[in-house]
């Protein structure tokens, strides 16, 4: 999951910082773009063996599934309480 503790947290912060005050990522184009280029990062400094690989991909299937949890399904079931039901 995409939780780590405070002290971990830390050395991100001034990425963090440049990232949240970005005007906006415009495109899903963009996001892709940016979300590449960590995997990029975080593959740099590994061997390029299945299990680093698989970790990159799915550290990035991991958030997208909180993600879904977070806001999309909470999306789905107010779409499901003002239209009803199928």
């Amino acid at each position: 999951m995409p939780y780590i503790n405070e002290n971990h947290r830390e050395k991100y912060k001034n990425l963090l910082f440049m990232i949240q005050n970005l005007k906006d990522i415009e495109t899903k184009g963009d996001l892709e773009y940016l979300t590449f280029i960590l995997m990029k990062k975080y593959m740099s400094t590994r061997e390029q063996k299945y299990t680093h690989l698989h970790d990159c991909v799915y550290a990035i299937q991991h958030c997208s599934d909180e993600f879904r949890r977070r806001f999309l399904d909470k999306r789905e079931d107010k779409a499901r309480q003002e239209n009803g039901d199928i």
